[in-house]
């Protein structure tokens, strides 16, 4: 599909397939979208969220927000949420306080910088079909912080916001050479917050918390050594957590996400490929962006790995707490070519950055990145999971 082609659909329409699969592209006035979150909002409404300008890393890259409002077949046009004109503001994560309020928390850096990455928090405002941003304010967190998972809340009703700390040495750019896991961990509601480290954690990112009972927990993270998926875990509730570890499932240093679902399974959604898998390679990340930058790369750390196929997109099931996945069903299937980040010419094909919501009936709703052009939007009833 080219370009044009997505653009074309991007009316954020449901169609039904047949078979139990419904599907949209959601609607956006950017160039790029990538790295949707999905949650449900205070109105019963499903949200969507992601980051969407010309480039990541560029300061055009704002965050933009529609809704499904129940009992519709159609996303609402989007609204922008975030306008700094000199920073790129990325990452976004949803949240509903105790109070009903809705929260944005999104990340925010200059150019490719991540090394400098501040956290940021804003309420949001729903009205009929547009959803309005109050004042931002930086969480007290350090430099380089990233965020990009769920906040899970405790049973004693502390929040646990998953973290990735991206550091590089002095006078070096970031590469992603050095970064770790930790969590952020509010036991006043989101007023201060206190960071916990993952041991042993150099390389693992995007960490993803499930639960498993009481205040046992398991933890899932991509990797910058684009080798597997790895888990921790932690019998505390948060506070300390185990050595990461390998899991069976591939990854491509590429974003993943975990849920437990109503029938006690994890449902992992990624791309199981690592590798062992494909000699492609890139850079880094940010390596079109054209700006300037004497800085040599950070060394020592870890080799990250850039440019590994991201598709394609699959549904992993474990049912022994996440330490493997044996059954596994395909979603949706491409090259995932990723060697361009660029959303004009074609090049780039990735299936995604996902993100997974369960409702009550055990239906599953994903967003991910559509070769970095759009936000595609799937539902899964559970007919099709059981076919």
């Amino acid at each position: 599909m080219s370009p044009e082609e997505i653009e074309g659909r991007m009316n954020g329409v449901i169609t039904d397939l047949g078979g139990g699969r419904s599907e949209a592209f959601l609607p956006s006035p950017a160039i790029q979208n990538h790295a949707a979150f999905l949650a449900w909002l205070p109105d019963g409404s499903l949200g969507c969220a992601w980051f969407g300008g010309t480039l990541e890393g560029k300061s055009d890259i704002s965050i933009h927000v529609t809704r499904l409002i129940p009992g519709s077949d159609r996303w609402t046009a989007p609204s922008q949420v975030t306008d700094d004109p000199a920073r790129s503001e990325q990452n976004p994560v949803l949240w509903v306080d105790d109070d009903g309020g809705l929260v944005l928390f999104h990340t925010s850096q200059v150019s490719g910088n991540q090394e400098g990455s501040e956290v940021k928090s804003r309420p949001l405002r729903l009205a009929s079909e547009s959803v309005t941003s109050g004042s931002s304010k930086t969480l007290p967190l350090p430099r380089g912080t990233f965020i990009r998972a769920p906040i899970a809340r405790r049973g004693d009703g502390a929040l646990l916001l998953p973290l990735f700390l991206c550091k590089a040495k002095h006078g070096a750019k970031w590469n992603g050479s050095h970064d770790t896991a930790a969590l952020a961990i509010s036991d006043d509601k989101g007023i201060t917050w206190r960071v916990v480290h993952v041991p042993q954690s150099l390389g693992c990112v995007h960490m993803t918390i499930v639960p498993l009972g009481g205040s046992k927990m398991a933890a899932f993270f991509r990797r910058r050594q684009a080798d597997f998926v790895y888990r921790t875990t932690s019998e505390d509730g948060g506070e300390t957590w185990s050595v990461p570890e390998a899991t069976d499932v591939p990854n491509n240093n590429s974003s993943i996400n975990a849920i437990r679902l109503r029938d006690g399974r994890i449902a992992l959604l990624c791309n199981p490929i690592s590798t062992a898998y494909s000699k492609d390679r890139r850079a880094s990340l940010y390596d079109e962006l054209g700006e300037e930058d004497d800085r040599p790369d950070s060394d020592g750390g870890i080799e990250p790995i850039w440019g590994v196929p991201r598709a394609p997109l699959t549904l992993c099931f474990s049912s022994d707490d996440g330490r493997t996945f044996p059954v596994r069903k395909l979603v949706e299937e491409g090259p995932g070519t990723c060697l361009s980040n660029n959303s004009v010419d074609g090049q780039n094909k990735e299936l995604s950055y996902p993100v997974l919501l369960e409702d009550q009936d055990g239906t599953l709703h994903l967003a991910f990145t559509f070769h970095r052009r759009a936000i595609k939007y799937v539902r899964l009833a559970p007919d099709w999971l059981k076919a």
